[in-house]
């Protein structure tokens, strides 16, 4: 187990993710709602976010020490935007979406890696799975 700061540090980060993970998620089964209509890929995408929360109640700590962690006002990385206000269509909504959850997966992959190895490793199932939606939502032609 890290150190107090150490481990505030990865709270911070376990936060972030967890939380872009689902935004991400949510975006993109949106998407596969009230834009392509197929319930099938809505459900998929509704389960992942279930799944993600499933595995995050059992980890270590708990989402106050996930809070207390957060310092959202001081973030160093609030202000930068690079091409997040850049869409050009649907299908960017998706893929930048699709990307953040994917990225967001595997940070929670790695960092769990740290505290809790059997988190760890739903996470990479979960990434997996992610992989597999996304392909079979492209194949649906945004």
């Amino acid at each position: 187990m890290p150190k107090n700061s150490t481990r505030s540090a990865i709270n911070r980060i376990l936060d972030a993710n967890i939380n872009r993970a689902k935004e991400g998620l949510r975006v993109c089964e949106e998407i596969t709602r009230f834009i392509l209509n197929n319930r099938k890929l809505t459900s998929e995408f509704k389960n992942i976010r279930h799944k993600i929360e499933a595995v995050v109640k059992d980890m270590p700590g708990s989402l106050s020490d996930r809070l207390e962690a957060r310092v959202s006002g001081r973030d160093v990385g609030r202000e930068i935007y690079a091409s997040e206000l850049k869409r050009k269509d649907l299908g960017d909504i998706f893929f930048a979406n699709i990307q953040r959850v994917k990225e967001s997966i595997r940070v929670l992959e790695e960092f769990t890696k740290l505290i809790n190895t059997k988190s760890a490793v739903k996470f990479k199932s979960l990434r997996y799975e992610v992989y597999e939606i996304e392909k079979k939502t492209v194949k649906e032609e945004l």
